[in-house]
């Protein structure tokens, strides 16, 4: 009986795990159709906004397009109502000009008229000044003037068959002429010529004065230059030799600093490690700005300021010795720096 009891328990112990377990597959089975149909849903959400954002943005861009066509529909209405103002001037304008064209040619008919009663007039006057000037003297000299044109002509013709004939006096004379001619221009050659062998002697001169010139100017340039080149060599080496005699002095200098200090710590250590000299925070002071190389008056300032950080309260008649020592030679230092 007892162990009957003991397997019920435990049989119905197991049965409720797997109940529980099965409850909870079933569970997380449903949990997950659950998320899978949501990240449809929410997939299906996001198509939806996006098609939504699409057509807000479809209709925002079709309202703008309205507005416009709204605009240029207003604007071609104003030009049209322009182009009609401007039709209607212009149909006014060209009425008047209609009306101005037809008087004008009116005008011109009636001057027509004028005109050609006017010619009729002159012709009749030119038959008459012409029937009384053939009656005067002019009429008879124009008659002489006539027959003397007659005989030029009749001598030009004469001179164009001599000239067409070889032995003819005019084609003589020509020869000789061109014969004149050549001499003068085989003479004329010469003369160039001899002048031209001139010009060119005259152009190889100038040309070699041109060449020593130059060189000359080259000559001149290279002694210049060879004057600032052993100047600039002149101002190098005593720039060069004061800067060795500021180094030594510097290094001279930072020896004696050196011996200062020592002499400072030996004096320290003696009267008590709460007290620190004013001498050696300005020789610090001093190396500390040197090593920096500084040139101005801020270097000396700073020197100043550390000098006066520094304790002044017990100081003995060796202590002054050595920071007026020590001064000195920072003064010296910053002016050969300087």
């Amino acid at each position: 009986m007892w162990r009957e009891t003991e397997e019920k328990p435990e049989f119905s112990l197991t049965k409720a795990v797997e109940d529980v377990g099965q409850h909870s597959y079933t569970q997380t089975q449903a949990l997950k159709e659950k998320e899978k149909t949501l990240s449809s849903l929410q997939a299906a959400l996001s198509n939806v906004e996006k098609k939504a954002e699409t057509a807000e943005q479809e209709l925002r861009s079709k309202v703008v397009e309205i507005l416009i066509l709204k605009g240029v529909l207003d604007h071609q209405e104003q030009q049209s109502k322009v182009l009609q103002h401007n039709y209607s001037s212009l149909w006014t304008g060209i009425t008047k000009l209609q009306m101005s064209v037809t008087k004008e040619e009116e005008d011109a008919c009636t001057a027509l008229v004028g005109f050609s009663a006017y010619r009729e007039k002159m012709e009749a006057h030119r038959a008459a000044v012409l029937q009384a000037a053939s009656q005067t003297e002019a009429h008879k000299q124009l008659q002489e003037t006539r027959a003397l044109v007659r005989m030029l002509t009749q001598k030009r013709e004469e001179l164009r068959e001599d000239l067409e004939k070889a032995d003819g006096n005019t084609v003589l004379m020509a020869k000789r002429e061109i014969d004149d001619l050549k001499e003068e221009i085989s003479v004329m050659r010469m003369t160039t010529t001899e002048r031209r062998e001139r010009l060119q002697k005259e152009f190889e001169t100038h040309t070699q004065m041109k060449k020593e010139i130059e060189a000359r100017q080259r000559e001149i340039q290279n002694r210049r230059y060879e004057a600032i080149v052993k100047r600039l060599h002149c101002q190098l080496s005593r720039a060069q030799a004061v800067h060795r005699q500021t180094s030594e002095d510097i290094h001279h200098m930072e020896r004696e600093l050196a011996e200062l200090r020592k002499q400072l710590e030996s004096s320290q250590d003696s009267r008590g490690a709460g007290y620190v000299p004013a001498s050696l925070c300005f020789g610090v002071g001093l190396v500390l700005e040197i090593s920096k190389g500084w040139r101005s008056a801020a270097a000396v300032a700073a020197v100043a300021r550390a000098s006066e950080k520094c304790d002044f309260g017990w100081r003995t008649n060796e202590d002054t010795d050595l920071l007026h020592t020590e001064a000195e030679l920072g003064g010296c230092l910053l002016f050969l720096i300087s």
